[in-house]
């Protein structure tokens, strides 16, 4: 169902001791026999040691032990609730009941999904229900697409995202994406920017297995239409920063980058904490205006010594002929939840319409 979020500490006490308390009192007054004490237990015991994913889960384990009655009308409860929790993540444990103890009434269960993606997305609890009956699912969530509510038409591209971060992934969808096309052919024209980026970033984790089915797709679209034009320049953002020619040729940089550029980088030798500044002068050699789309590449130093790649935007921009610019870029060294530093001598890469033009490095203490 849910993957573990990396997430800071703190984000947990979402569901603090005060949180469950008040779900307990909001309970309470729509179902008089909702048992506030089992719940309470069941949900604050071992709390400190939850995480914020095992504390939504738990809530709603609780829920169900403590409300009396069937699975549909714990539902009808819930859908009460739904309205009077202030916190949109709080909210997406409603789903997540619905996909823990819904799966064997499936319809009854995606209507209820729909109804709770308006007040905490439901795009990690239809998952599941995707996974149980990929065509019966995908078949809902098309006519989804129709749904007056955005939170609901955006659920239909979300939920069905081959790779959608922080989830399990749809290893069927991996494998073979042209069926969620018919959601994605109906919502590229969506009234929406919170759904066509919805439909952009579905495009974007095709790319990463499926290139050539994208770019077929997308060199099909009217890329006059400006709204069409974002979805598809989105969707291709990875594949622009590996150089993929089709997907740079179909924004107009598909020409190699007729330039001279230099690359210089301060402080060469730097410690984790500091700011690293990465300076670049390129010159137009030509007798043209070229349109570039500038990144830069470090090359980071792993554990062992070996090194991995990671792409950074930096720019697009007409460059006139003969003309020159010069740009700056202050980036922080520091560690993250997914991307921890080592000493040694790292490479960067400046990268003009998908060439590396440029070098230089730096050394991390």
């Amino acid at each position: 169902m849910l993957s573990e979020i990396s997430s800071p500490p703190q984000l947990k006490n979402w569901f603090d001791e005060r949180r469950h308390r008040s779900l307990a009192n909001l309970l309470g007054s729509i179902e008089p026999r909702f048992e506030a004490k089992t719940f309470l237990q069941l949900a604050l015991e071992g709390l400190e040691g939850r995480s914020l994913m095992q504390r939504m889960h738990q809530c709603a384990v609780a829920v169900d032990v403590a409300l009396p009655g069937g699975y549909r009308r714990k539902i009808a409860v819930l859908q009460k609730l739904a309205p009077r929790i202030d916190h949109d993540f709080v909210s997406i444990f409603l789903c997540d009941f619905t996909a823990t103890f819904g799966l064997d009434d499936f319809d009854f269960s995606m209507e209820a999904l729909r109804f709770f993606t308006r007040f905490g997305s439901a795009e990690f609890a239809v998952r599941p229900f995707i996974v149980a009956d990929q065509k019966r699912a995908l078949a809902t969530m098309h006519r989804w697409t129709s749904d007056m509510d955005e939170k609901v038409r955006r659920l239909a591209s979300e939920g069905s995202r081959p790779r959608l971060p922080w989830s399990t992934r749809l290893q069927s969808l991996i494998e073979d994406p042209k069926p969620t096309a018919p959601i994605l052919e109906a919502l590229k024209d969506d009234v929406s920017p919170f759904v066509r980026r919805s439909v952009a970033n579905h495009l974007n984790d095709i790319t990463k297995d499926h290139p050539e089915l994208v770019m077929a797709r997308l060199e099909m679209w009217d890329l006059q239409s400006e709204s069409i034009r974002w979805i598809a320049r989105h969707a291709c953002r990875t594949l622009i920063k590996r150089g993929h020619t089709r997907a740079l040729k179909l924004f107009g940089f598909g020409q190699k980058a007729a330039v001279e550029a230099q690359l210089t980088v301060s402080p060469v030798r730097l410690s984790l904490g500091q700011h690293l500044q990465i300076t670049t002068e390129i010159t137009s050699t030509s007798k043209r205006s070229q349109q570039l789309v500038i990144d830069y590449v470090i090359h980071y130093v792993k554990a062992r010594g070996s090194t991995f790649e990671k792409v950074f935007k930096w720019t697009e921009m007409a460059l006139p002929a003969r003309g020159r610019i010069l740009l700056t870029k202050s980036q922080l060294i520091r560690d993250f939840t997914t991307r921890k530093h080592h000493p040694g001598h790292h490479v960067i890469d400046l990268q003009i319409n998908g060439c590396r033009v440029a070098m230089v490095g730096f050394d991390l203490k």
